[in-house]
C-alpha cells in the first residue's frame, strides 16, 4: 500500500474526528450558555420579590434587556407566584419587555388575580399593545362574570389605546354588547379630536339616543369633552328632560363644560321641577357659570 495514501487517509480521519469533537464542544458550549442564561433569568426573576423597590426596578430593567427569552419565567411568576410583590413586579416588567405574546397571560392576571394592584399593573401593560390588545379587552367587557373594577380597567385600556387603533375602536362602538359599546364610545375622544372623523362623530351622535342608558351617558360625557360640535347641542338640551337622573346630570355637566348659552333658560326650567339633590346642585352651578360668562360678554 502507498504510504502517502495511508498518511492522507489517516490525516482525513483525524480532521473528521477533530470536526466532530469541535461540533460536540460547540453544542456543549451552547447548552452551557443556555443553562447559564436560564439561571441568570431565574436569579433576576427572584429579585422581583425584593422588598426594596429600587432593587426590583433594577431587576426589571435587566429582564427587559434580556427580552423575549425572559417571557416564560416572567409569565410563570405573574400567574403562579405566591408572592404578591413578585406578581406585581412581573406585570410591570412585561410592560417593559413589550412582547404582545404576553397579552393572554396579562388578561388572565387582570381577570383572575386576587390582588387589585396586580390587576392595575396588568392593565397598564395591556394598554401599551394598542390594536393587538383590543380584541382581548372586548372579551373581558363581554363577560358578565367580571367585577366592576375589571370592567373599568378594560374600559380604561381601550381609552388609552384610542387614536392608536381607530378602526378597531369604531368597530367596537357598533357592538351589540352595551359594556363594549359604551367603553368604545368613550375611547373615541382622542381620535375625534385629532381627525374630526365623521364616521366616529356619527357613532357618538347615534349613541346619545341609544336604547342602553350607560351608552347614552358615555356619549353625553364625551360630547362635553370635545370641541363644540353644533349638531350635538339640541340633543344635549333635550336630554335635560330625561327620566334618568344620571342622564340629566351628565347633560347639565356637558352643557356647562361647553358654555352653551342657549341652555340657560332650559336649565332654569329644569331647576323648578328637579327633585334629585345632586342634579339640582349641578344645575345651580351650571346656571351660575353661564350667567357669569354672559355678563363678561
Amino acid at each position: 500500500m502507498d504510504n502517502n495514501k495511508v498518511d492522507n487517509s489517516l490525516g482525513n480521519e483525524l480532521k473528521t474526528e477533530e470536526k466532530r469533537e469541535k461540533a460536540k464542544g460547540d453544542k456543549n458550549n451552547i447548552r452551557s450558555k443556555k443553562k447559564s442564561n436560564h439561571n441568570e433569568i431565574k436569579l433576576l426573576i427572584k429579585g422581583l420579590s425584593d422588598e426594596n423597590g429600587l432593587v426590583r426596578r433594577n431587576h426589571a430593567e435587566a429582564l427587559a434587556k434580556v427580552g423575549t427569552a425572559a417571557l416564560p419565567e416572567l409569565i410563570k411568576a405573574l400567574l403562579n407566584s405566591k408572592n404578591v410583590i413578585q406578581r406585581r413586579a412581573a406585570a410591570k416588567t412585561l410592560k417593559l419587555v413589550e412582547d404582545p405574546t404576553a397579552l393572554p397571560h396579562l388578561i388572565k392576571a387582570l381577570t383572575n388575580d386576587s390582588d387589585s394592584v396586580v390587576q392595575f399593573s396588568a392593565a397598564g401593560a395591556i394598554a401599551i399593545f394598542g390594536e393587538a390588545a383590543v380584541k382581548h379587552l372586548i372579551i373581558v367587557l363581554e363577560n358578565q362574570e367580571h367585577t366592576e373594577m375589571q370592567y373599568g380597567l378594560a374600559a380604561w385600556c381601550l381609552e388609552f389605546i384610542g387614536a392608536k387603533a381607530p378602526n378597531a375602536i369604531k368597530k367596537a362602538a357598533k357592538s351589540k354588547n352595551t359594556n363594549v359599546k359604551s367603553a368604545a364610545i368613550s375611547a373615541l375622544e382622542e381620535h375625534i379630536r385629532q381627525s374630526q372623523d365623521q364616521e366616529a362623530i356619527q357613532l357618538v351622535e347615534s349613541a346619545i339616543n341609544d336604547t342602553a342608558e350607560n351608552v347614552q351617558i358615555e356619549a353625553i360625557k364625551l360630547v362635553g369633552k370635545l370641541y363644540r360640535i353644533e349638531s350635538f347641542i339640541p340633543s344635549l338640551i333635550l336630554k335635560l328632560k330625561n327620566k334618568n337622573p344620571d342622564i340629566r346630570k351628565s347633560s347639565v355637566l356637558s352643557l356647562m363644560q361647553l358654555n352653551i348659552n342657549d341652555a340657560l333658560n332650559p336649565l332654569k326650567d329644569l331647576l323648578k321641577v328637579e327633585q334629585d339633590k345632586n342634579v339640582r346642585a349641578i344645575i345651580k352651578l351650571a346656571i351660575k357659570k353661564l350667567k357669569t360668562k354672559r355678563l363678561k360678554n
